[in-house]
């Protein structure tokens, strides 16, 4: 009987241990070696796919930013609405996304200071001349990817159909089909999507101007210390510059 109770005692004491470790496994690698970068791949130019690799100008900055912290980089792939969830979970150490910082964003987590400036711009069918500002979406039916900033920013305009999808490039085989009268979405990934598509056009009026930063858990500032002062590094190395230039071109 005491040996029954030994052996069952051990035995829990072992499926414990081992789910403990399975449960850190899982998580983010803050005291590890390894820096844990959570994504969308489905934001050319900043993060995307070319064959199996996950590539683009968050990335080549997150990897410069690993190597000044003497890190290596990992890359979880995930939706975009549950980037934060994860990074509040310790599923991943931090979002480099084409990340908009903005006042609800800030309750759920912190931010670096800013690497990247945007705005948001709209997507119409090339012989549309009824869409040229905001305004002329009211009546619309508009497309944008859930959880963005395109998604906000248009929701809150009244008298406004949204139509949410899980990729920006789902909204812009929409418009094409369509199903939508117009996208809105950041200006980078707009241009890339619509590159060759001769139906397709930009309206040149900004809707929302914004700024990148990447996403850190929530009170963890030895990690937004560490990462800015990085970032601080990059900027003065002209290595920022290097890589900005390789997906955008000289600065202007």
């Amino acid at each position: 009987m005491k040996q029954s109770k030994l052996f069952k005692v051990v035995s829990l004491i072992g499926i414990s241990v081992l789910t403990m470790g399975l449960f850190v496994g899982c998580g983010s690698s803050k005291d590890s070696k390894v820096l844990v970068m959570g994504t969308n791949a489905e934001f050319e130019p900043f993060e995307y796919r070319e064959g199996t690799d996950i590539v683009g100008f968050d990335v080549d900055i997150a990897k410069a930013i690993a190597d000044k912290m003497g890190k290596e980089l990992k890359i979880e792939d995930m939706a975009f609405d549950s980037l934060l969830l994860a990074l509040g979970s310790d599923k991943i150490d931090f979002v480099a996304a084409g990340l908009t910082v903005d006042d609800e964003r800030k309750k759920q987590a912190d931010f670096t200071q800013t690497y990247f400036k945007s705005k948001q711009v709209i997507i119409v069918k090339a012989d549309n001349t009824e869409i040229s500002t905001v305004d002329n979406l009211v009546g619309k039916t508009v497309g944008v990817q859930l959880g963005t900033t395109g998604d906000l920013a248009i929701s809150a305009v009244e008298g406004v159909e949204v139509i949410r999808l899980d990729k920006g490039t789902q909204a812009v085989a929409d418009l094409q089909n369509g199903k939508v009268d117009a996208v809105v979405i950041d200006e980078e990934p707009a241009k890339k999507m619509i590159a060759g598509k001769d139906d397709l056009k930009i309206i040149e009026a900004p809707f929302v101007e914004e700024e990148y930063a990447i996403a850190i858990k929530k009170g963890d500032q030895a990690l937004v210390d560490e990462m800015n002062k990085a970032l601080d590094d990059l900027k003065a190395s002209g290595e920022y510059d290097t890589i900005y230039e390789k997906y955008f071109g000289k600065a202007e």
